[in-house]
C-alpha cells in the first residue's frame, strides 16, 4: 500500500499542478522505474481531475440560472479547472503535435517541429477546434441534465488517459532521448501496469454504471476507442512511433471523442 501510495502521489506530482513538494516530495521520492510504475496510476491521476471537474458542475447547477447560455458557462469553467489542474500539460502536447504533423511531411522535420516551444498556425487551429468542440458537446450534456455533464467528466477524463498507455506499450518512443519528460514512462511499460491502469478504468466504468445506469457507455468507449486507433496509425505512418506530445494529443482527442460518443447516444 505504501508503494501504491508514493506511485500515485509520482504520477499526481509529475501530470497535474497539485503540490507535492517539501517533505511529501521526499518522502514520495523518484526514479526513472518509479516514473515508469507510476504510469499505472495515470488513469488514477483522471479519477481526480474528473472527479474535481464533476463536483464542480454540480456546484455550478446549484448556483447558475435556468436560462440557455447556463450550459456553455458552465462548460467553459470546468475546463478552466481541468487546464488549471493539469497545467494545460495535454493540451500543449496536441498543439505541438498538430504544428509538427501538419507542417511538414518530413518525419524528422517534423519532430524538430514539435520540439519547438513556440505554437504555430496548425497547433493554434486544432487547439481552437477540439476546445470548441469540447466546449460544445459538454454544452449540449448539460441540456439534457448537468448530473449527465458531471458523470461524462468524471468517466472521459479516466478512460481518455487509459489510451495512451497502448500507445506506450505497443509503439517505440521516437523523442528526443535527451531532453523528453516522457522517456522514461517509454522505456517499458509492463503488462502488469497496464492491468492496473486497467482496473482504475473499470472501476470508474463501475461506478458511473452502478449510479447511473442511465448513462450510456458503450457509444462513448467505442468513439475513444476509434479515435485511439486512428492517432495509432497516423503517429505510426507519420513518425514511426510516439513522443510525449502524442500522448497529450491521444488524451485530448479520446476525452473529446467520449463526450462526442456520448451525445450520439441521446
Amino acid at each position: 500500500m505504501v508503494k501504491f501510495l508514493r506511485h500515485y502521489l509520482l504520477a499526481v506530482q509529475f501530470f497535474t499542478r497539485v503540490p507535492v513538494t517539501g517533505r511529501l516530495a521526499q518522502w514520495v521520492g523518484y526514479s526513472p522505474a518509479m516514473l515508469r510504475a507510476s504510469a499505472a496510476h495515470f488513469p488514477g491521476v483522471g479519477w481526480l481531475v474528473g472527479s474535481t471537474c464533476a463536483g464542480l458542475a454540480l456546484i455550478l447547477q446549484a448556483g447558475l440560472p435556468v436560462l440557455p447560455m447556463a450550459g456553455m458557462v458552465a462548460a467553459v469553467l470546468v475546463t478552466m479547472a481541468s487546464a488549471l489542474l493539469t497545467g494545460a500539460f495535454h493540451e500543449d502536447g496536441l498543439a505541438d503535435v498538430a504544428d509538427g504533423l501538419g507542417g511538414s511531411l518530413e518525419r524528422s522535420r517534423a519532430l524538430d517541429i514539435m520540439k519547438d516551444s513556440r505554437i504555430g498556425a496548425f497547433g493554434a487551429l486544432a487547439l481552437m477546434l477540439v476546445l470548441l468542440l469540447k466546449l460544445a458537446l459538454l454544452a449540449l450534456l448539460w441540456s439534457v441534465g448537468p448530473l449527465l455533464m458531471a458523470w461524462a467528466l468524471f468517466a472521459a477524463h479516466v478512460v481518455s488517459r487509459f489510451f495512451p498507455l497502448l500507445l506506450v506499450r505497443g509503439m517505440r518512443h521516437v523523442g528526443d532521448e535527451g531532453s523528453s519528460k516522457s522517456k522514461p514512462l517509454a522505456d517499458q511499460i509492463s503488462l502488469g501496469s497496464l492491468s492496473a491502469a486497467l482496473l482504475w478504468t473499470l472501476a470508474a466504468l463501475a461506478l458511473v454504471a452502478t449510479l447511473a445506469p442511465n448513462v450510456a457507455l458503450a457509444w462513448p468507449l467505442l468513439a475513444s476507442t476509434l479515435a485511439c486507433l486512428l492517432l495509432w496509425r497516423w503517429f505510426n505512418r507519420r513518425l514511426q512511433g510516439f513522443t510525449g506530445d502524442c500522448l497529450g494529443a491521444t488524451q485530448q482527442l479520446c476525452e473529446s471523442a467520449f463526450y462526442l460518443g456520448l451525445v450520439l447516444t441521446l
